[in-house]
């Protein structure tokens, strides 16, 4: 056991002494466990992490289910809802609608806070009990019922400083009080967003609201059911339900069904997370491969050592025990060096992941994490010095003992290290071919101009008191003098009023409608109310016909404009003085006639294509759809003019103070800020993939270099040799250039013809993740192999140097 250890040590030392070897090997080996931890901490905080309710695993959102670039989405009308009763395999079924902003006050300033209304079979369902009070019941959770709220925890902590005797106390919402009957955990706010305060969803019995404004069902199932099975019986029962209401159209088109809860809540997240896991994981396949050709020319290097000691009696374990030994060295340096790259990657991300894939959380570091370092490294290591001795067995014949003996490496003890190099590169050309495709899918798509202007503007959320403006002719008064107030601040050039920002903003969606063309032909759109001057503040181009005037009032002809693709896609591009029949909320339909045409917009960033919108006039928007406008998002107000917009506040709190003292307000920020959101996958997916490239870059480059030096220094005699007998410098230079030149070849020939083999994925996984972008790109294939080419170049060029400038009489010595 000492011999064993003393032998240990004895290579330890030996590569402690002449560190070179060991930095080069361990670097290789982190930066590919640097990738690959990050990323897979990065999973791990996301899609792996558990939900904090019992049993996650058996909760199923239940709705309409259709694939966008997303995946897969699970919404549902409440008339929907009525018909999943009892459903084969369900223990229990809840209902929650994610609101807009409502207004509190009493116990502090008025505030607007976010609201999500709950029937009381919800929290059941998740699991999760009240800290304090008790549930909706369900005479509260029908409509006209006691007005009665249960506040977020956070809310809670926040606006009560944690007082556990807040229920039955008194909170107005909308200027309505509302008794306190229960505190939520926070555990809710992780699973089914911000929401501040719960209102009852109070869903009428036979409800006739089609309208897919982001309700989700939530479902607990048996224990051993099928989700499958679950899924099959609420598409039977919806599509049973359409049928006997004899509706076609879109009707005909959809599916329903279930999908894991989990599953449906990180959709977004999913593509890109396991894109980037694939990305990662080859360039560990890269470092690997590096390492076991550095380890093989090590043991090759010493092949002559190593038969010099085997002829002495050494046994085979007391041979093979240094390169594992030193194996075990590099693994763990390696290792640790992996993590702190990790650790430093990590920081760097932690400002581009959305929080909505973090559950809340944060990205840590666990012990699974530095359990998969140590894993990858040792194992790593070690596979690839077992691999390298297996390759050098031969070492203590009398062939390789001579021919060591005279250039440190034989010919056919070479052959491994050329394929592996060809291999390194051939997997460097794959990633960086996907790599370079889909990077330039994203930089075009950021370069996309989203059809709207962000600069100099300000923009914030006002959600007018119930109360105090309860139908659409008060909230467009008071818009209308917020408005005219805000335009008269120093520096202001302009300010409007609408329903929607041109750019997505806040949580929950759009309100979708399914107009129809004149013809009858149905389709989707989304629906925003705008105020005068809207267009020109956002700089929303006027392609064709006239804008909003302040003569489209309430009382005068129903109009509308419509974005450019909705009139090139249902109109044939020409949709003016067309009319489009739109649903009314009380299930009737109004005519509007189309007086304007103007850009399309990109609402959710450029990694979607653009929205067809059908703007109206706010003034002309009725009440009861003005209410289901007001139950998904406030209103938001957008000012524009010069300097700092944020220097605008003062004069903006007040103006709103004069108009409407007792109005809060909320999510005041600059509106770039909102379109920087909206890229946030973009930059995250260009920052990431052109890391995974630079690194297969650098590990190839590295990795031939590295080669290219052992293979020349130890073919040191043999060039001596030659130039003794008279080989020019030169004739040495272009022999060394040419054999690296033709495994940089062969390699890059292999790459792309894998990549063209599974270009036919790429092309899904584009569509998928982005809508667009060509799977082979010749540009992108072409600039590849010119970059690895060059850096193969580079890389041979310094052993090439040296082996034309080995001298002669040194080598004749050593003969």
């Amino acid at each position: 056991m000492n011999t064993w250890l003393t032998e240990i040590w004895r290579a330890w030392r030996a590569s402690l002494r002449r560190p070179g070897f060991l930095l080069l090997a361990s670097s290789v080996l982190a930066l590919g466990i640097g990738a690959s931890v990050a990323v897979a901490t990065l999973i791990q905080n996301t899609l792996w992490r558990p939900l904090p309710v019992p049993q996650p695993e058996r909760l199923a959102m239940l709705g309409k289910l259709h694939v966008n670039f997303n995946g897969v989405l699970g919404s549902i009308s409440p008339h929907e809802y009525q018909f999943l009763d009892k459903l084969d395999g369900v223990t229990s079924l809840g209902l929650e609608r994610p609101g807009s902003m409502v207004n509190i006050s009493g116990e502090g300033a008025p505030a607007q806070v976010p609201v999500n209304y709950l029937d009381r079979n919800m929290l059941p369902t998740l699991g999760l009990q009240p800290v304090l009070g008790r549930n909706f019941d369900a005479r509260e959770d029908r409509p006209n019922g006691p007005p009665v709220v249960i506040l977020g925890h956070g809310f809670w902590l926040r606006r009560f400083g944690g007082d556990t005797h807040v229920i039955g106390r008194s909170l107005r919402v909308e200027g309505v009080p509302h008794t306190i009957v229960g505190v939520l955990p926070a555990a809710f706010n992780t699973v089914l967003g911000p929401g501040d305060v719960m209102l009852p969803v109070a869903l009428p019995r036979a409800s006739r609201d089609f309208s897919n404004n982001g309700t989700f069902a939530v479902a607990r199932l048996a224990p051993g059911t099928d989700i499958a099975a679950v899924s099959a019986q609420v598409d039977a029962r919806e599509r049973a339900m359409y049928r006997d209401m004899a509706m076609g159209g879109n009707w005909k088109k959809p599916r329903f069904g279930a999908v894991n809860f989990t599953t449906a809540m990180q959709q977004g997240a999913r593509p890109l997370l396991l894109l980037f896991l694939a990305s990662a994981l080859l360039v560990l396949l890269i470092a690997l491969v590096n390492l076991t050709n550095l380890m093989l020319l090590r043991a090759l290097s010493r092949s002559h050592d190593a038969a010099v000691r085997s002829a002495l009696g050494a046994s085979t374990p007391r041979l093979m025990l240094p390169a594992l030994a030193e194996g075990v060295l590099v693994g763990g340096i390696g290792a640790l060096l992996g993590m702190a790259f990790a650790a430093v990657g990590l920081a760097l991300l932690q400002g581009f992941i959305p929080a909505e894939w973090l559950w809340g959380g944060s990205l840590s570091i666990g012990a699974s994490s530095w359990a998969l370092a140590l894993v990858a490294g040792l194992l790593g290591a070690l596979l690839s010095a077992t691999l390298a001795l297996w390759r050098s067995r031969s070492a203590a014949t009398v062939d390789e003992l001579r021919e060591g003996g005279r250039s440190g490496i034989g010919s056919r003890s070479g052959r491994l290290g050329r394929v592996l190099v060809v291999a390194q590169v051939a997997l460097a050309t794959m990633l960086l071919c996907a790599a370079g495709v889909f990077m330039h899918a994203l930089y075009d798509a950021s370069q996309l101009r989203l059809g709207f202007a962000d600069g100099n503007m300000l923009t914030f959320d006002l959600a007018p008191v119930r109360a105090d403006y309860p139908d659409m002719a008060s909230v467009w008064n008071l818009s209308q003098r917020l408005v005219r107030r805000m335009q008269a601040i120093p520096g202001v050039t302009d300010a409007a009023v609408t329903t929607n920002l041109p750019a997505s903003s806040g949580m929950f969606g759009q309100l979708q409608t399914s107009p129809r063309t004149q013809d009858g032909k149905e389709f989707g759109s989304q629906y925003h109310g705008v105020g005068p001057g809207f267009f020109a503040l956002f700089d929303i181009p006027l392609r064709e016909g006239r804008d909003f005037t302040r003569d489209d009032t309430a009382g005068s002809e129903r109009v509308a404009i419509v974005s450019q693709d909705l009139a090139d896609t249902y109109y044939g591009g020409h949709a003016l003085g067309q009319a489009i029949d739109v649903p009314r909320v009380d299930n009737g339909m109004w005519k509007l006639h189309i007086v304007g045409v103007v850009g399309s917009t990109y609402q959710y960033g450029p990694l979607q294509p653009s929205q067809p919108v059908i703007y109206i006039p706010m003034s002309q928007v009725p009440d009861a759809t003005m209410k289901v406008i007001r139950d998904m998002e406030p209103l938001r107000f957008a000012l524009r003019g010069h300097g700092n917009p944020m220097a605008w506040q003062a004069g903006m709190r007040a103006a709103l103070a004069e108009v409407a003292p007792e109005q809060p307000i909320a999510n005041l920020r600059p509106m770039d800020s909102i379109v920087r959101a909206t890229t946030q996958n973009a930059r995250l997916s260009l920052w990431l993939i052109g890391l995974f490239g630079a690194l297969a870059l650098l590990l190839a480059a590295a990795g031939l270099y590295a080669v290219m030096a052992v293979a020349v220094a130890a073919r040191e005699r043999e060039f001596g040799v030659r130039m003794a007998l008279g080989a020019a410098p030169r004739r040495l230079l272009g022999l060394v250039l040419r054999g690296g030149l033709i495994q940089i070849v062969a390699g890059l020939a292999i790459g792309v013809a894998i990549a063209l083999a599974i270009s036919h994925a790429m092309a899904v996984m584009l569509m998928t993740l982005l809508g667009r972008g060509n799977a082979f790109d010749p540009a992108v294939v072409l600039g590849v192999c010119v970059l690895l080419a060059a850096a193969g170049l580079l890389a041979c060029l310094l052993p090439a140097f040296r082996a034309s400038r080995v001298a002669p009489m040194r080598a004749l010595k050593g003969e």
